[in-house]
C-alpha cells in the first residue's frame, strides 16, 4: 500500500488554488533601473534561458530573508526588463498553454502589465475564461499569509452580489476570536454604511474608495464604522479596528444525530498546513462517534496543499479502499512530458497519503492517519469551491467514492502552478493540470451537481442556493438540510431553492463605480501555503 511503502518519501507540495488578479510590482515601462546595468533586449520568437535574467532587479532587495532562515537575498542589480525578459522566458518555459502566449515587446509594459498579458486569451467550451488564475502578489505579505495564516482584516469572508450600485455585500463567515467576531458580526449580515458612506449607492469617487479602503485595510489598527443590517432585521452600528487575523480553516466540527444516522459535519475552509491537525481531530470524532456519512462544507474552499487534500481523502476513505491507486498525476506543457521543469524530478503521481506530514520540512512522518472507511461523502460546493478542492472531489471518485455534491457548480480549477518569487514578487501562472486514477481532469467547467447526471463532470446530488439566513453547520441550514435529506432518503428535497450562487453573485452590469471584488478563491489561496519545492530528501511529485 502507498500508506507504507512511502514512509521515508519526499513530498512536494504543488499549489492548486484559485487566484484573481492583483499585484504589487514595481518597475515602470521601457528599460528602465537606474542601476548602470545594460538591459537585455527582445527579438521577437528567441526565447534565451530564463536563469540569464532570473534576480536581476530594478530595485534589488538588501539585507536577509527573514522567512527562509534570514539567507541573503538573491537580488543582484539589473533592471525592469531583465524582470520582463525573466517573466517571458519563464512562462514560455513552464505555462502550460505556451503556444497561446502572445510575443508583445516588453518595452512597452510595465512589469506588471507585461505578466498580466502573458496568459491564454482563449475561451472554455462554456465561454468563459480558460485562464482565469493569474495574478501576482508581494512576495513578502505572501510568505507571511501563507506560513502563519494571518492577514490584516477583520476577520470577514464575504460574499459579493454587486460590486456596483445598488451594491450587495453580505457576511459569509467570520473568524474566531477576530474583530468581527468579537463585535458579534454573523454571517448573514448585509452591509449598508462604511464611515458615514451609503455603501448600497454611493457613486463618486471619493466614496467609492474610501469604502474599498475601510473593507480592505492594508495593515493592521485602522478603525472603521460599519452598518450591517442583520439577519434579524436589526440595524447594528460597529466600529472595528483592523487586526493581524489567523485563519482557523476548519470549524463547527460536529456529529449530529439524523434520521440517517450520525453524521458528521464540518466546515473546510482552507487546505493549509495549519489544517492538518484540525482534520485529524474532526476525524478521530467523527471515528469515535461512529458516524455513518460525513458532510464536508467546501462552499468556500478556494484550494490549498494538494498534498492535504490527498491526506484528507485518505482519511475519509482509507487503504482498503484505496488499494494502490493514485490520488492524481500531473500534467505539464509538451515540453515537459516526463520531468517536472519547476523542480527537475522525474514525473510520479500523487499518492493518496496515509501519513501526517511535516510540512515545514516537506516529508511525510511516521504517524498513519486516522480512517472513516466509507464509501461516500457529501461535498457542499458554491462556485467559490476551488481547485485543490475540486481536486479532492476529483480524486475520490477516481476511486469510485461516491461524491455527493450539494450545492452549486464548483469554480473548474484542473489547473495549480508554483508560486515563484523574482524581485520581491511572487508570481502565479498555471503551469500544470491535474487528472485522476481514471485519467479524468477535463472540468475547466466546474462540477455540476445534479440529480440526473449526463457529462462526465457532472456529480450526483442538488443544485441548491446558499442560505444566509442561517449559521454554518445549523441542520436547518438550506443546504446541509439537502445533504441529510439526500443521506435519509437517497434523493434531492423536494421545493428546493435551487437558485445558483453563481447567479447570486454576479457582478453587475450597470453602470457605475465599483468596489473592489476580492475573489474568496484568491483570498483563500493567499491564506494557503503551497510549498513547491523538492523537500528533503527530494523526489515524490505533488
Amino acid at each position: 500500500m502507498f500508506k507504507r511503502s512511502l514512509l521515508v518519501s519526499t513530498v512536494i507540495l504543488l499549489t492548486a488554488c484559485g487566484g484573481g488578479g492583483s499585484g504589487n510590482i514595481g518597475g515602470g515601462g521601457g528599460s528602465g533601473g537606474g542601476s548602470g546595468v545594460t538591459p537585455p533586449t527582445w527579438t521577437p520568437g528567441v526565447f534565451a534561458a530564463e536563469s540569464n535574467f532570473k534576480n536581476y532587479c530594478a530595485s534589488p532587495r538588501s539585507g536577509t530573508d527573514p522567512y527562509n532562515n534570514n539567507q541573503p537575498y538573491p537580488d543582484r542589480a539589473g533592471t525592469s526588463m531583465h524582470e520582463k525578459m525573466w517573466l517571458r522566458s519563464w512562462s514560455n518555459n513552464t505555462y502550460l498553454w505556451y503556444r497561446e502566449l502572445p510575443d508583445n515587446n516588453p518595452a512597452n509594459f510595465s512589469v506588471l502589465a507585461f505578466f498580466n498579458q502573458l496568459k491564454t486569451d482563449e475561451l472554455t467550451d462554456s465561454g468563459a475564461e480558460k485562464d482565469n488564475f493569474h495574478f501576482s502578489q508581494s512576495t513578502a505579505s505572501y510568505k507571511q499569509q501563507t506560513q502563519s495564516g494571518v492577514s490584516s482584516g477583520y476577520g470577514i469572508t464575504w460574499s459579493f452580489g454587486s460590486t456596483t450600485p445598488p451594491r450587495s455585500l453580505i457576511v459569509a463567515y467570520t473568524e474566531p476570536d477576530s474583530p468581527a467576531a468579537n463585535a458579534n458580526i454573523l454571517r448573514g449580515a448585509d452591509l449598508l454604511e462604511v464611515d458615514g458612506i451609503d455603501f448600497v449607492n454611493d457613486n463618486t469617487n471619493a466614496g467609492v474608495n474610501a469604502i474599498n479602503a475601510a473593507l480592505f485595510p492594508e495593515s493592521a489598527g485602522e478603525q472603521h464604522e460599519f452598518v450591517f443590517l442583520t439577519n434579524d432585521g436589526e440595524t447594528i452600528t460597529v466600529t472595528m479596528t483592523s487586526a493581524d487575523v489567523a485563519s482557523s480553516p476548519v470549524q463547527n466540527v460536529q456529529v449530529l444525530d439524523t434520521a440517517a444516522g450520525k453524521v458528521g459535519y464540518l466546515q473546510f475552509n482552507s487546505h493549509i498546513a495549519l489544517a492538518q491537525p484540525q482534520l485529524i481531530s474532526a476525524v478521530n470524532s467523527f471515528a469515535a462517534a461512529n458516524v455513518n456519512e460525513v458532510v464536508l462544507d467546501l462552499r468556500y474552499n478556494g484550494g490549498g496543499l494538494l498534498a492535504l487534500a490527498s491526506q484528507f481523502a485518505y482519511m475519509v476513505s482509507g487503504d482498503a479502499i484505496i488499494q494502490d491507486r493514485i490520488f492524481e498525476k500531473t500534467i505539464f506543457n509538451d515540453k515537459h512530458p516526463n520531468r517536472d521543469p519547476v523542480t527537475g524530478q522525474t514525473l510520479s503521481p500523487m499518492p493518496f497519503y496515509g501519513f501526517e506530514i511535516d510540512y515545514e520540512a516537506g516529508r511525510l512522518t511516521s504517524t498513519p492517519l486516522p480512517e472513516l472507511n466509507l464509501n461516500r461523502i457529501f461535498v457542499l460546493s458554491t462556485g467559490d469551491t476551488c481547485s485543490a478542492s475540486e481536486a479532492f472531489i476529483n480524486g475520490l471518485r477516481g476511486i469510485d467514492v461516491e461524491v455527493i455534491l450539494i450545492g452549486d457548480k464548483t469554480c473548474g480549477k484542473p489547473y495549480g502552478f508554483y508560486p515563484t518569487d523574482n524581485c520581491g514578487t511572487t508570481y502565479f501562472t498555471i503551469q500544470f493540470s491535474g487528472a485522476n486514477a481514471k485519467d479524468f481532469g477535463e472540468y475547466a467547467d466546474g462540477f455540476y451537481p445534479t440529480p440526473n447526471p449526463i457529462f462526465a463532470a457532472d456529480v450526483p446530488g442538488c443544485q441548491v442556493a446558499d442560505d444566509f439566513s442561517a449559521q454554518l453547520g445549523d441542520p436547518a441550514e438550506r443546504m446541509l438540510a439537502s445533504a441529510l435529506h439526500y443521506a435519509t432518503f437517497d434523493s434531492c428535497p423536494v421545493g428546493v431553492a435551487a437558485q445558483s450562487l453563481s447567479q447570486q453573485q454576479r457582478v453587475s452590469d450597470d453602470s457605475g463605480l465599483s468596489i473592489q471584488r476580492q475573489d474568496p478563491r484568491m483570498q483563500a489561496f493567499i491564506l494557503e501555503n503551497k510549498l513547491n519545492q523538492p523537500i528533503k530528501p527530494a523526489q515524490d511529485n505533488q
